[in-house]
């Protein structure tokens, strides 16, 4: 008798230790760029929030699963793509031009496949890439850079921009030299003087200009293509674990609300995470800033990733690549779906932010009391003079360009005063125009404040 209960005791003690054993272990290795504001959704809140690990499936065939996910960062997303490649990445994060070179490089490949299964953030006008001079360059124009050394990320949205750009106006790539640079030894150089120019992705034109160290030359804008990152999964992970993915781009989502709901908190902690400044990721983040947070895949992205692979195949620098084969929305649709959210409607709607900016306040960041609005440009400067009146520290200020409604930091926009009107503009040659046209003159913004300073 003692014999059969310790038998039987033996066998359900075993119960869980099989259970165990059985147990899948489903490993979930993601590449996103902690510097690339546009990823952000799709990578560093995501791994900070934990929001993947809320979303991933533990029913069915994933009742007795064992995720193990981990997370790569990267300066750009070309290093992301021979990651994936070699199979040491199932997920990629990144921009527009390295998307189509990922799919490319796969299809190129006898049996190797990734899928483009949803978008993070876009800028309708193309905003977001930008070329930038040391401050104190006598260059204030891209025809300006023939002959020049111009470093960028090679393989980056920014490159693929710079390539555009030139081709736009007439400059070879053998009539200006190219250098390959990492974002960060990029900016390090303009703020040495050491490059005359840098093309790169968002947010280091923007950190250059907050930090005094570069200045703009060229926005992405004027390329007149939109600006777009999204997410790339190999196909096989994909095809082995449709609800994995469908859990990511839930994630996804709720990154993107999460900045929505305060986005004075999500800059604030996401400075903490990457070491971005806060008042440069608010120009991205915040009410009018550069970025529309959202993943649907629009035709229109779909018609700019056709023509962004054009330009490249013109440079012979990408191998061709099957767009129908390539681009799935089933997966954030699934997503969608499950999460009682109408597809349909958010691929309708497209954010022009000339449009959607228009009469949206002036705001000036203090560094006691925070954000404070202003719905008129006097009203703004009047604010900003009695604050330097008394001393006081302002992280920022922000003004918008009344061409293409982006927002500026007050400090780098190019100032136009006519009559009692003031304008604030993203680049200098529209700023002189529209002084010519309207019998004003080009100011700085000290200058601007000083007609507002008061005595006493």
């Amino acid at each position: 008798m003692k014999h059969i209960l310790k038998s039987a005791f033996l066998a359900t003690a075993l119960v869980p230790l099989a259970s165990a054993a059985m147990a899948e272990k489903i490993s979930i290795a993601i590449g996103h760029q902690s510097m690339c504001t546009d990823t952000y959704t799709a990578g560093i809140i995501i791994k900070e929030l934990g929001l993947l690990e809320k979303y991933l499936p533990t029913d069915g065939k994933y009742a007795d699963a064992d995720y193990d996910v981990s997370w790569a960062d990267y300066s750009s997303g070309g290093p992301i793509t021979n990651q994936m490649m070699a199979n040491k990445l199932n997920i990629g994060v990144m921009g527009d031009y390295p998307l189509i070179v990922n799919g490319a490089k796969f299809q190129e490949t006898e049996s190797l496949r990734s899928i483009y299964v949803a978008g993070t953030g876009y800028n309708l006008k193309g905003s977001g890439n930008a070329i930038v001079v040391p401050v104190d360059s006598d260059i204030y124009s891209i025809d300006q850079l023939k002959g020049k050394d111009v470093s960028t990320p090679v393989g980056s949205a920014a490159w693929g921009m710079l390539l555009k750009a030139m081709q736009d106006n007439g400059i070879p790539t053998g009539e200006y030299g190219l250098k390959n640079q990492s974002p960060a030894v990029g900016a390090a150089n303009i703020a040495a003087g050491k490059i005359d120019a840098h093309s790169d992705f968002c947010p280091w034109s923007e950190i250059m200009e907050f930090r005094g160290t570069g200045r703009k030359i060229y926005d992405g804008s004027e390329t007149g293509v939109p600006y777009l990152h999204g997410v790339v999964v190999r196909e096989d992970f994909a095809k082995e674990y449709p609800e994995v993915i469908e859990a990511f781009l839930k994630a996804v989502i709720e990154a993107g609300d999460w900045i929505r709901e305060d986005p004075m908190r999500a800059v604030t902690e996401m400075e903490g995470w990457t070491g971005v400044e806060k008042e440069v990721l608010y120009l991205y983040f915040s009410e009018g800033g550069h970025l529309t947070l959202e993943p649907t895949i629009k035709q229109a992205w779909v018609d700019a990733l056709k023509f962004n692979h054009g330009v490249l195949v013109k440079e012979k620098a990408i191998p061709p690549l099957d767009f129908d084969a390539w681009i799935t929305e089933d997966y954030i649709k699934a997503a969608y779906a499950d999460m009682g959210l109408d597809y349909e409607a958010d691929k309708a709607v497209v954010v022009d932010p000339a449009e959607a900016n228009m009469g949206l306040p002036m705001e000036i960041w203090h560094a006691r009391d925070g954000v404070s609005t202003y719905p008129t440009m006097p009203d703004f400067l009047t604010a900003v003079a009695a604050m330097n009146g008394t001393g006081a520290k302002l992280n920022a200020t922000y003004v918008y360009d009344i061409e293409t409604g982006l927002k500026l930091f007050g400090k780098t926009a190019f100032w136009v005063k006519a009559g009692d009107e003031y304008a604030t503009f993203l680049r200098k040659g529209e700023a002189e125009a529209y002084a010519a046209a309207n019998s004003g003159t080009v100011i700085t913004f000290d200058e601007a404040i000083a007609d507002f300073v008061t005595e006493g």
